[in-house]
């Protein structure tokens, strides 16, 4: 009979994810380090350069990946010998883990959790409850894998029931283009195959949680229906394009996993769940020996990668910037901007738009006129820092605000991450505006050009406050013009084209 202690439990998931917050799993390095060496798209190969620094520096700065610091996922296994010395339940003990974890004072990690979520939505303030999947297995141990997955990658999850006679292969491809660049790719494909709805989902994400091994699969063969699908999906879903960030090149996914389960006759259920470019997972056991902590990586095995923005970059005075200076700009194009520019999420967004259906004054230090609007929702700064890790939160959210805020408060341009939609791009080419694209996935480099930050408005939204941010030398890349013309539009076709006339020829 093994015991397990209360507090050895909450120490070891405290651990795990302060550990996961600021060290990429080494196999995701690697990985994305292949695919930066053989890119051949210029913008998606600075984008995943930007990805590998951001990373290094996280590993060596201990501090977060991502601004989104994710909702946490648990995978326990619990062996029917176990038994617990503990006042609190299994669900109060992974609780206090987290809370620990996302209070930690010298790496204090974004509170992202809502209660209520159909109504007043009100944050928790600790990043609880976790989201915590329990099986009981045979065994004298605790088995467990615990994950922080980002609300954009979340967020492009999808499922469906196909018929027993219906291509999985054709529903995937057909489907991930419909997911965009919110999940910030070059990321991993989670495949549940089988079961019931919610069976499938969870076998999805659970296949996350397995190290990317699809170069070693490809080189000894596939043995298995599911190890046929994985090389089958890579393949086709690299062949769309899409790319690093949605800019078009070569690479779009890492891996495929997939996991199944025994269905219904009349069933054949598919759930697809990526993970992004702050891929965040770690694995430990219990034994009753004390806690269990994990191994620091060793970081001479992170790749040396340089990045110059280049000669052609146009350096940007936010300060002074007017809506004529934004109209010769063109798509693909970087910019280094420097000045004061202004942070708004949904949130604040809704407020906005509150506030200007009743005709009321925006407060003091709201004010848009020719002036940029960050999507971004920063981590607390610790120590010395400005602000904590500060990268770009999904575009398409806003773009229901889009029309209102140009229109209504004089805004010309917007930063975020990802494509905008239709209604999004309309809006920008009506009111002669801008989308610059940050990259997602590189928040601890992107807080680097951040040089003041203070909190103008709706502070009670914690990180969905309105800031006014002081930057240097920020790079962004034009993602959507003056003219609505769209990089993620035309970048991923381009790229769709070259890898057919390439595997023409092959």
């Amino acid at each position: 009979m093994t015991i397990i202690k209360q507090d050895d439990l909450i120490a070891s998931v405290a651990d795990a994810l302060q550990f996961i917050s600021y060290y990429h799993p080494l196999d995701f390095i690697n990985a994305v380090n292949m695919a930066y060496e053989k890119e051949e798209s210029k913008p998606a190969k600075d984008a995943m350069a930007q990805i590998l620094i951001n990373s290094r520096m996280c590993a060596e700065g201990h501090r977060p990946i991502c601004q989104d610091t994710g909702i946490v996922t648990v995978f326990l296994k619990i062996g029917m010998n176990v038994k617990w010395k503990t006042k609190l339940s299994l669900n109060e003990m992974i609780n206090e883990g987290v809370r620990a974890a996302y209070n930690h004072p010298d790496n204090k990690l974004r509170a992202s959790i809502m209660d209520d979520p159909a109504g007043v939505r009100k944050n928790t303030g600790d990043n609880t409850p976790a989201v915590i999947h329990t099986e009981i297995v045979e065994g004298s141990s605790i088995d467990v894998q615990i994950a922080a997955k980002g609300g954009g990658s979340e967020a492009k999850a999808k499922f469906v029931m196909l018929n027993p006679s219906d291509d999985i292969v054709d529903w995937i491809v057909k489907t991930v283009p419909s997911m965009g660049a919110g999940w910030c790719p070059p990321g991993m494909l989670g495949i549940g195959i089988g079961g019931t709805a919610e069976k499938a989902m969870i076998l999805a994400k659970s296949a996350l949680m397995e190290p990317i091994d699809i170069q070693k699969l490809k080189e000894r063969g596939a043995k298995t229906t599911t190890e046929k699908l994985r090389i089958e999906i890579y393949e086709k879903v690299n062949a769309l394009g899409i790319g690093a960030q949605g800019l078009g090149g070569l690479t779009t996914v890492l891996d495929v996993k997939i996991k199944d389960y025994p269905t219904h006759a009349a069933n054949k259920p598919v759930a697809m769940i990526p993970n992004c470019a702050a891929t965040r997972h770690a694995h430990f056991v219990l034994d009753g020996t004390g806690p269990s902590f994990q191994t620091p990586p060793d970081l001479n095995e992170w790749p040396k990668i340089t990045w110059d923005v280049g000669p052609t970059a146009k350096r940007v005075d936010l300060d002074t910037i007017t809506s004529d200076d934004i109209k010769n700009w063109k798509t693909g194009e970087t910019l280094l901007l420097s000045g004061k520019m202004l942070t708004g999420r949904d949130a604040a967004h809704k407020r906005i738009q509150e506030i200007i259906k009743k005709g009321d004054s925006l407060p003091n230090g709201v004010d848009f006129k020719n002036r940029f609007i960050y999507y971004v929702g920063p981590v607390d700064p610790v120590h010395n820092e400005v602000v904590g890790p500060a990268g770009p939160t999904t575009a398409t959210r806003m773009d229901k605000f889009t029309e209102m805020m140009l229109d209504k408060t004089g805004l010309i341009g917007m930063v975020g991450k990802a494509e905008r939609g239709p209604v999004a791009i309309n809006a920008i080419k009506k009111h002669k505006a801008v989308y610059l694209m940050a990259v997602g996935g590189a928040a601890y480099l992107v807080s680097k050009a951040i040089t003041h930050s203070e909190v103008v408005a709706f502070p009670e939204l914690g990180m969905e406050a309105i800031h006014e941010f002081k930057v240097k030398d920020m790079p962004v890349t034009v993602a959507v013009d003056s003219n609505g013309n769209a990089v993620h539009k035309d970048g991923p076709k381009e790229w769709q084209n070259i890898i057919r006339k390439k595997s023409l020829k092959n």
